[in-house]
């Protein structure tokens, strides 16, 4: 524990780019390269920090403000993705989280009970988030925080070969699935929620032009912009002087058009991991059929997407104040809000409105996931700020801390809630839908090869 102590004391910015090195020695690639990729991974959370800094300093105030003009309860902090993955990867879980899934990766691989090389090395935090939030739940056991995080990747892994075809054929991508945890829990939603929709008489007639639309909005669709709106718009409700409404704008705008930008970093520097790995997969496998699974960024820029994000930003922020028992208003998320569709429009065929509603109840139910798993999102932040003094950990004053970004997903939240059961039930039922997942995605890819053999033969 105390190796772990010590490297956790590093921070992300000092102890992602060694670990990326090593990885990129092990698969490889020139030390130089290696060091290189590691390095940007680790200006990535010196930026995150900065980002993050940013938005809870000048925010801080304004929120409180509103909280006590309007007497609302809406004290869990919106800390974005940049805080669970600062959370994510400070912690002992988060140290070894990528050499650990990769090991998974290939014994499911030799297994045949998965098709899918997961090689988004980046969303690998989404894995370490849930296994460090389990991790303090269960007393800072690392035994259950690896388990949580394995579950999760087990579970994502098979999913992404269940919606591989489907999403190949929808978006003209042949041989990529998506492996990212917080895309593939709404795929549920999607086809719950869309065959209920299918009932409804003529409503698979009703749509609208996404590409129309994605036109019309012009500027207003713009990251940059829906940030100075929605940042003026805070300022204007916490009734502040003209000046600091309009700081507020450029700050919300400035957070909303760099966060993206810093993700970019991240992907440069894993870029180069990824394409080694994806190099010694089809030499290890050649021959055989394999998903490359990739970061759903690939697909993010659909008209139907960005139509149906700009449109639920301003509702979603609406709800999030007369929500019953919601105390979580999604600021730095929005961002993400992206995400949550590259699995969801397969399965809508890029239905605006169906698509709509899909989005519209998945985040309903997400800001109650957040609100629930604020406490120990809160203690894992907390200790990690503690441990690194890493300002995107950093919580303000007088609030919980939350993320939309994965805290209000399908996935994390049932095994967060299952790891907290009593008696270690739920731990134990997350292990029973793990392995059921694995033998019918180990009988499904036999009978695919077994009839592949026989039309070859």
């Amino acid at each position: 524990m105390n190796i772990f102590s010590y490297i956790i004391q590093l921070g992300a910015s000092v102890m992602m780019p060694i670990i990326f090195t090593i990885i990129g020695l092990c698969i490889g690639m020139k030390f130089g390269k290696a060091l290189k990729s590691g390095l940007f991974v680790g200006v990535g959370f010196v930026g995150l920090g900065v980002v993050t800094a940013l938005l809870t300093t000048n925010f801080n105030d304004p929120l409180k403000a509103i909280s006590d003009l309007y007497h609302l309860q809406l004290n869990v902090f919106d800390m974005g993705w940049p805080a669970a993955a600062a959370v994510a990867y400070n912690t002992a879980v988060g140290a070894l989280i990528i050499p650990i899934c990769l090991g998974v990766n290939f014994l499911m691989l030799i297994t045949k009970t998965t098709r899918t090389v997961n090689i988004d090395l980046w969303n690998y935090w989404h894995f370490a988030f849930i296994g460090a939030v389990s991790y303090f739940v269960m007393g800072e056991s690392l035994l259950w925080g690896y388990f949580a995080a394995i579950v999760c990747y087990i579970i994502t892994l098979v999913c992404a070969d269940l919606t591989a075809e489907r999403f190949q054929k929808y978006y003209d991508l042949e041989g990529i699935s998506i492996p990212q945890p917080f895309c593939q829990s709404f795929m549920p939603f999607a086809i719950v929620i869309g065959k209920a929709l299918d009932k409804i008489p003529g409503f698979s007639k009703l749509d609208i032009d996404a590409e129309g639309l994605k036109k019309k909005f012009g500027v207003i669709g713009e990251p940059l912009v829906l940030g100075v709106i929605v940042g003026v718009l805070i300022g204007i409700a916490a009734k502040m002087d003209v000046k600091t409404i309009l700081s507020l704008g450029v700050i919300m705008g400035a957070v909303m058009e760099l966060i993206p930008r810093i993700t970019s970093l991240f992907i440069e520097g894993l870029k180069p991991i990824s394409e080694k790995t994806q190099e010694l997969v089809k030499s290890k496998f050649n021959g055989k059929k394999v998903h490359i699974g990739m970061s759903p960024a690939l697909v993010i820029g659909h008209p139907t997407t960005l139509v149906v994000s700009i449109i639920l930003i301003p509702v979603i922020l609406a709800l999030a104040v007369f929500l019953p028992g919601n105390q979580f208003l999604p600021l730095a998320s929005l961002a993400g809000m992206f995400y949550l569709f590259p699995i969801v429009l397969p399965f809508t065929k890029g239905n605006v409105v169906k698509t709509l509603v899909v989005g519209l109840v998945a985040l309903i139910i997400g800001l109650y996931f957040v609100t629930d798993m604020a406490p120990d999102f809160t203690l894992a932040a907390q200790h990690v700020y503690e441990q690194t003094q890493d300002k995107a950990a950093q919580i303000p004053e007088g609030f919980s801390a939350g993320a939309l970004d994965f805290a209000s997903s399908l996935f994390s939240w049932v095994i967060y809630r299952c790891v907290k059961f009593p008696y270690y039930v739920g731990m134990g039922v997350l292990a029973v839908v793990a392995v059921v997942l694995m033998f019918i995605n180990n009988r499904k890819i036999v009978r695919e090869e077994r009839m592949a053999q026989e039309q070859n033969a």
